[in-house]
């Protein structure tokens, strides 16, 4: 027998998970936002209904919607910087928000632009954790304190890839291209 997926726990109970600003970590007017997209996908490939991201990013500017930032709150003007998506029928979601700029890590060093995901959903106990960089940020990249920790040749599966509209990001909840997921 193969083992199949794990989907074990569910439905995905959703009474007070909803976000007033739902799939949106910026306001309608923002200058400069963008979507990003993708789908949520199990091992065999099969799409994750009743799922959910959260997002937790800084703007463009490296700062963060949060007054414990030490270099000030975010500095765009209707900036939230967190957002909730549920995933549809096939597994898709997508969040309202900006590219965000670098942020600082461990003394001098900066961390590329990134987007750090939250997921849930049926079969996970607890929540996943990752990131989504940018693979138009090669630079950044190559620098970044986190991406150094991860096996080259897992990376890829942290990269978001350019879209019509934004940015497209799978996640895999496990088999051989599995997202690389953080413990925290």
């Amino acid at each position: 027998m193969i083992p199949t997926p794990s989907q074990t726990v569910g439905p995905f109970f959703s009474l007070g998970l909803d976000w007033p600003d739902g799939p949106y970590a910026v306001a309608d007017d923002v200058p400069g936002a963008i979507w990003l997209r993708g789908r949520i996908v199990d091992g065999a490939g099969d799409p994750v209904p009743e799922g959910m991201i959260e997002i937790w990013q800084a703007d463009p500017a490296g700062r963060f919607a949060h007054p414990d930032d030490p270099r000030g709150s975010a500095a765009t003007p209707g900036f939230r910087g967190f957002a909730r998506c549920g995933t549809d029928p096939d597994g898709r979601y997508a969040v309202r928000t900006v590219k965000p700029g670098p942020v600082p890590g461990d003394g001098e060093l900066f961390q590329a632009p990134h987007i750090d995901v939250s997921v849930f959903a049926r079969g996970l106990l607890d929540r996943l954790v990752t990131r989504v960089y940018f693979a138009d940020e090669p630079a950044g990249n190559a620098a970044d304190p986190v991406l150094a920790v991860v096996d080259p040749e897992r990376r890829s599966t942290l990269l978001a890839q350019p879209g019509p509209d934004g940015y497209t990001f799978d996640i895999i909840l496990q088999g051989d291209h599995e997202t690389v997921f953080f413990a925290v």
